[in-house]
């Protein structure tokens, strides 16, 4: 966590790798400043980081980090869902299970699978999902012999909630399953006085927006964006 008055951002490594940092606004603290921006980067270039990724970014949120000298490096769509209204029941399907420590390394065996190599997690990607939000709901999808189908992350911060990672293994993909973890994170954050829920997906992956869409999801008018700079 890097700190400067009010302003906080956390950082670490991007996928493990030693010359490419994250670094992500905490929630529920102000926008972060082009100043608080380049103090982060001169304090992770004095680290040994040659480049640095952030999270998925509003437009708001875009501003500090544009000013400081980021650039778009991916474009998301982000869809916005109010679950004061009609929510889908969950599906039937495989058992979900919460997700132990010991299992989070076939967890990430299905995000491999599912993500296209810019996207997968590593171990520490998977932590900061986990701890991006005050409560979180990890949870996967066991299979007929035991093994993991798929997971999500679902966190709620307040009144707002966060569909932060789905994923489901290539041959369990148009079964109902990822349907059946998605609306089981949504229930999750009504049952906790959840207002509007949130998500994003990349441009172009069709098969993700249509399950958002089908499950009460709608397209919000702006998008998000993924930013990145080179470091001195």
């Amino acid at each position: 966590m890097i700190r400067w008055g009010r302003e906080r951002a956390r950082t670490g490594r991007w996928r493990g790798d030693g010359e490419v940092a994250f670094i992500n606004p905490v929630p529920d603290t102000p926008f972060l400043s082009a100043d608080f921006v380049r103090h982060c980067l001169h304090t992770l270039s004095a680290q040994g980081f040659r480049r640095v990724i952030t999270g998925a970014l509003s437009p708001l949120e875009q501003a500090g980090f544009l000013a400081a000298g980021f650039d778009v490096e991916e474009r998301l769509r982000l869809l916005g869902m109010d679950l004061g209204g009609h929510l889908p029941p969950v599906p039937l399907g495989p058992a979900l299970r919460r997700v132990p420590r010991r299992r989070r390394a076939e967890v990430l065996e299905v995000d491999r699978a599912a993500f296209m190599d810019f996207w997968q997690f590593d171990s520490a990607g998977l932590l900061d999902a986990l701890r991006a939000t005050p409560s979180v709901r990890f949870r996967m999808a066991i299979g007929p012999r035991g093994q993991v189908l798929a997971y999500a992350i679902s966190g709620r911060s307040g009144p707002r909630g966060f569909v932060q990672r789905l994923a489901v293994m290539p041959g369990a993909q148009r079964s109902g399953t990822g349907a059946r973890l998605l609306l089981d994170g949504l229930h999750w954050m009504r049952r906790h006085g959840v207002l509007k829920a949130v998500v994003n997906t990349q441009v172009g992956n069709e098969a993700a927006l249509s399950l958002y869409l089908k499950a009460g999801f709608r397209e919000e008018p702006v998008g998000l964006s993924v930013l990145s700079t080179g470091l001195p």
